[in-house]
């Protein structure tokens, strides 16, 4: 098989770890729209992957967040991707270094997620823990008028209604500071859990990621073509897609839910485990 020129096969030719992830990946999908309208129950929740010190934080979660997925047209792009350059690599590697590829790099995606997570929500958990050993209503009331350290989760949003415009303003209208105080670290306590499992990724991006490196340190010169009709070789396409997920994940824009330095994980782990890999032709055959 030449691997200069490579488009999509048919579907009637997949290797079993694909076909098996692609079919994994849509009952998890239905199971999480199914659960959710019939039983009320947020599969997402459970499965997807909780940022590592938050109380809803699972093992088992490193791996089923990879089959979780939050639209349809998530679930879309990232099997698509799975299978136009998947099938190529399970093929050329077998199925038991693939499957070995493909969760390695999508552990390696969450962890450098939230690896960078932790830079980020570092500055707000200090002041949270900081207040909550040495409270004061000023400092307080600085947190509630800032921005920058409110929460959006419904969750954050009844903890936030069932303390402050009530109870802890009603202390303050009587001029009883203790009971202020005292509902103030209250809520500081439950904001910092809210805080901490607010972030939830999902997908198999991360691994998607990881096999298109493969793709192209493998195949570098394979011409693969953008919307089926731009011709770009494999190793320029994979530069581009990186260092546009770089400059992504650095500008942060507002509104932006993408977990760009998740995708970059699953390519650096990718890029690790491939040389070593080179180095030691025998390992996870």
């Amino acid at each position: 098989m030449s691997y200069q020129q490579y488009r999509p096969q048919s579907f009637n030719i997949l290797p079993p770890v694909v076909k098996n992830l692609l079919i994994i990946n849509g009952l998890f999908y239905l199971a999480t729209l199914v659960f959710g309208t019939q039983f009320g129950l947020d599969l997402t929740d459970k499965l997807g992957l909780h940022y590592f010190a938050a109380s809803d934080f699972q093992p088992y979660q490193l791996i089923t967040y990879m089959f979780m997925h939050g639209s349809f047209m998530h679930l879309f792009f990232n099997m698509f991707a799975l299978w136009m350059f998947g099938n190529t690599l399970e093929n050329y590697w077998g199925p038991k270094r693939f499957l070995t590829y493909y969760l390695i790099t999508g552990v390696g995606a969450a962890i450098c997620h939230y690896t960078i997570l932790y830079f980020q929500i570092q500055p707000t958990l200090e002041f949270v823990n900081n207040y909550i050993t040495n409270p004061s209503l000023n400092e307080f009331q600085t947190f509630l008028s800032s921005t920058d350290l409110k929460l959006t989760t419904q969750t954050a949003i009844d903890h936030y209604n069932e303390l402050i415009p009530t109870t802890y303003n009603a202390a303050l209208s009587t001029n009883n500071a203790n009971e202020a105080l005292r509902i103030s670290v209250e809520y500081m306590q439950m904001y910092k859990t809210d805080f901490l499992n607010s972030p939830v990724i999902v997908g198999a991006s991360g691994s998607v990621f990881g096999i298109l490196l493969a793709f192209g340190m493998l195949f570098p010169n394979t011409m693969l073509y953008i919307y089926f009709a731009i011709p770009i070789k494999a190793k320029w396409f994979v530069m581009l897609y990186g260092a546009a997920e770089l400059y992504s994940g650095i500008s942060n824009s507002p509104g932006d839910n993408v977990a760009h330095f998740a995708h970059l994980g699953g390519m650096l782990f990718g890029f690790i485990l491939m040389k070593i890999w080179q180095k030691n032709t025998k390992k996870f055959y």
